[in-house]
């Protein structure tokens, strides 16, 4: 801004300093001080500005300028109190010192009076009341308190109302007589007020004991009342006197009762860790089985045998036990007082020590007599403690039968397996619930904060598990009951040890996967595997997420179970069972993602395509594992009307999964209506996970195809019927979610003409083809540029001239005090030389 104002300017007077001041310019400018913007090329029609400038004087002004602006506001950064001189006509010369007198009486005489004026009540005039002016009575100095009582409100004193208003006379036609021997002295204002307060504290104890005095008599009168009362009034009957006496209670107050009877939170005792929960399971079966040990041994026996204990007369019964009996026995004999040591019978225990009899009674106790075999926990203690044979060697008649009891009872310890084969042996011959028991006993005496090797043991424990499963699985018939019920205590490992057990599973897996990739690379294809396999992919989806996008076990099951729909072919009934159930076990695991498999939909198809009567025509291709032609391509067509006619509605087995189960031709027909079935309901499935997909018609379209003109005909069961009718109508009830695609409409490209285009030209050179506003925008923005250049320009020149005043002011005051630092280091040398010189004076002398 300095800049471009200095370019314009003219030079100064030559009797002043460049700068210095304004002025007109002097003709002959100093030829070093003016600078000459010269261009290269000449232009026809563009004007030039700042062709020739002073950068020497634009200096000089901007320096001057910010002296008396910025340099001001520098000095004056930390001052707050700033006079300002705002006196009328201090700074006109036009105007005398009179007339400025003048000016200013006449303006604060009007400054006055406005305010005076604002509120004008007529302030001339004063009001008097008695005499006496209302602007004295105004200001509170002769108040008397009225300290009146309830019963006497609204009523004043004669001294306040002589105080006040004069009491009805003028206090000095008042004789000496009527005001006493005290009228001759006049009282002060404290003595009247002291004398006032005194009164009102009489008068408010003659109030007070006027009020007792009342109220005493009240009383008198209601005790004479009542005793008068019952001889003057007439008895109601017994029934109307008590409905008098006792009225019922309204909606309101039973609330109010409930509410007082309500029950009030109890603290609660502080909740246990899950280490201190195990620890006390662990105990407590470990009890139990001491129990169970102590009762199949029979040590026990004797003592419930034996004559009812000794009661002493000061028993409290209140359960305590003593650590031991140490009672004696006393006789005397000879005269003499003989204490025996203990009783005969004692000594014969069963060869159980004193500790182990505390013991068994601390366990009985505990466990209150019953024994809790619905406890899902065990101890550390190894279960051929339980096996271990009778040392009794005297038991009385009736135990044997407790202790065969106590014998085939289930031990509540037992032992972390080592092996599968050891997991095998104790769950061997048991029921469901015991193995159950077994396994979740097994898992709490090993809990993982009881003992630092218990975390090893239980993963361990899961792999043997597992392959246990995979035992049941494969047996002939499986033992699905069992496998269901095992299915809890896989879970609840797996949730302590999920690497552990995802491990597991993803080695059985890899060996499955493995043994099938062997039998492609040898024969071309693989047969569906076992059972264990597919229940091992059924427990897998249900210990682990199936809905994340990648998963370390659950990617390879998907993986594992496309490669059965594709690399199995379906050669037999019972692959057809195994694949059916591996579609079930598919749509499980993709039921929350919704993921659309392919071999699914295409295996359901092959699988409707076997089932139907006759052959489709060449519209429905099949692929692989099915045929279109052969033995197996009519697999599941049932040629028997009466089989068709007995068969019922009902799940499919797994039983027929097996190959060396043998069927039937009756069973065989059932079973391919079952698997018919159970592929329709499969197809419905399909039809609800994947109807909102917008190629969904198209994807069903074959498999609407087949079973509208193939399976909905009258062949089948009326129930197998109604199912293909039923899937029929849920497909044609999903609307399509999909718009053709449509070629993008584009312009149409004109064709080319000789017609010259016009454009205006605003600027030759700049700014072309744009319109008014556009070139307005333009001009504003680089307007915009040019001007936040300026300033960004000044603000720095502004900060470089506070640096070099700072830089000045600082070398200014060490200018200052180097000086006063040489001043004083010369007043020492003086002082130094003088003492000196007057040491060398003493020291001639």
């Amino acid at each position: 801004m300095g800049k471009a104002r200095a370019t314009g300017a003219r030079p100064k007077a030559p009797g002043a300093p460049a700068g210095a001041r304004g002025g007109r310019a002097r003709p002959n400018p100093n030829p070093f001080e003016v600078k000459v913007n010269r261009q290269k090329f000449q232009v026809l029609g563009r004007k030039t500005r700042h062709d020739v400038g002073q950068p020497g004087v634009s200096r000089a002004r901007a320096i001057q300028k910010r002296t008396q602006t910025l340099l001001k506001e520098y000095k004056e950064r930390d001052k707050a109190n700033v006079f300002v001189d705002k006196r009328f006509g201090e700074y006109n010369s036009s105007l005398s010192a009179e007339e400025k007198m003048l000016r200013r009486f006449a303006l604060e005489q009007q400054r006055h009076h406005e305010k005076r004026n604002i509120y004008n009540l007529n302030e001339d005039e004063e009001l008097t009341h008695y005499g006496q002016s209302l602007a004295d009575i105004e200001k509170l100095n002769d108040i008397v308190d009225s300290d009146s009582d309830p019963e006497e409100r609204g009523t004043l004193s004669a001294e306040l109302t002589a105080a006040h208003f004069g009491g009805g006379e003028q206090p000095h036609k008042r004789t000496a007589q009527q005001l006493g021997p005290e009228a001759e002295r006049p009282r002060s204002r404290k003595e009247l007020i002291e004398e006032l307060i005194a009164k009102s504290k009489q008068e408010k104890r003659e109030r007070q004991a006027q009020r007792e005095d009342a109220l005493e008599l009240t009383e008198k009168l209601d005790r004479d009342w009542r005793e008068i009362q019952g001889l003057l009034a007439r008895r109601p009957p017994q029934a109307q006197s008590r409905a008098q006496e006792k009225p019922q209670p309204d909606a309101y107050d039973r609330a109010v009762r409930e509410l007082g009877f309500e029950m009030k939170a109890q603290p609660s005792e502080r909740m246990k860790t899950e280490e201190e929960l195990a620890k006390e399971e662990q105990e407590r079966l470990r009890r139990l089985e001491a129990e169970r040990v102590r009762r199949m041994l029979g040590t026990g026996e004797d003592q419930d045998s034996k004559a009812p204990a000794h009661m002493s007369a000061d028993d409290l019964s209140d359960g305590f036990v003593l650590d031991k009996d140490d009672r004696r026995l006393l006789s005397y004999q000879d005269g003499k007082m003989n204490v025996q040591e203990e009783q005969s019978g004692e000594a014969s225990d069963g060869g159980n020590s004193e500790e182990e009899e505390e013991e068994e009674e601390e366990e009985a106790e505990d466990s209150g007599g019953s024994d809790s075999h619905s406890d899902l926990e065990c101890g550390e203690e190894s279960a051929e403690e339980s096996e271990q044979p009778e040392q009794a060697p005297r038991q009385p008649p009736g135990g044997r039968e407790a202790r065969d009891a106590a014998r085939t009872e289930l031990p509540y310890t037992f032992a972390a397996p080592e092996s599968s084969e050891d997991l095998r042996a104790l769950l061997t011959g048991r029921s469901v619930e015991e193995q159950l028991l077994v396994v979740e006993r097994i898992q709490k005496c090993h809990h993982p904060s009881l003992a630092a090797g218990n975390k090893a043991k239980l993963e361990k424990l899961f792999g043997f598990l597992l392959e246990y499963v995979g035992e049941l699985a494969a047996e002939d018939p499986p033992d699905l009951r069992v496998i269901d019920r095992l299915v809890v205590p896989l879970y609840n490992l797996c949730q302590m040890f999920p690497e552990a057990a995802s491990e597991a599973v993803r080695f059985v897996l890899r060996d499955a996967m493995h043994e099938m990739e062997g039998a492609v690379e040898a024969k071309g294809r693989a047969a569906f595997p076992g059972l264990d396999v597919l229940v091992y992919l059924k427990i897998a989806g249900l210990l682990f997420p199936t809905s994340d996008l990648w998963h370390p076990v659950v990617t390879p099951a998907l993986v594992c179970l496309s490669q059965l729909l594709t690399k199995c072919p379906v050669l037999s009934l019972a692959d057809v069972v195994k694949g059916l159930f591996v579609c079930c076990v598919f749509l499980d695991y993709v039921s929350l993602s919704q993921r659309f498999i392919p071999e699914l939909v295409n295996f359901l198809l092959g699988v409707l395509y076997v089932a139907a009567p006759n052959q489709p025509g060449p519209g429905c291709t099949l692929v692989p594992p099915f045929r279109p032609r052969g033995k197996h391509s009519e697999l599941l067509v049932v040629s028997d009307e009466g089989d068709a006619a007995t068969w019922q509605t009902g799940s499919l087995s797994l039983r027929w999964a097996s190959a060396r189960c043998t069927q039937t031709e009756a069973e065989a027909n059932h079973t391919r209506l079952s698997c018919l079935a159970v592929c329709l309901a499969l197809v419905r499935r399909c039809v609800r996970l994947y109807g909102t997909l917008p190629a969904f018609h198209d994807l069903m379209r074959p498999l609407r195809a087949l079973l509208a003109q193939h399976l909905a005909g009258g062949h089948h069961p009326r129930e197998l019927q109604e199912l293909c009718r039923s899937a029929l109508a849920d497909i044609k009830a999903q609307e399509r979610r999909y718009q053709p695609l449509v070629c993008e409409r584009s312009k149409p490209v004109p064709l080319k003409l000789f017609t010259p285009r016009l454009v205006k030209v605003l600027e030759f050179g700049r700014k072309q083809g744009s319109t008014k506003e556009e070139q307005e925008r333009k001009r504003l923005i680089h307007k915009h540029r040019r001007e936040f250049k300026g300033a960004v320009r000044e603000i720095r020149k502004d900060n470089q001239f506070l640096a070099r005043t700072q830089l000045s002011e600082i070398m200014e005051r060490d200018a200052e005090r180097k000086r006063r630092v040489k001043q004083l280091f010369n007043s020492l040398a003086e002082q130094e030389g003088e003492w000196k010189a007057l040491k060398r004076k003493k020291f001639k002398k």
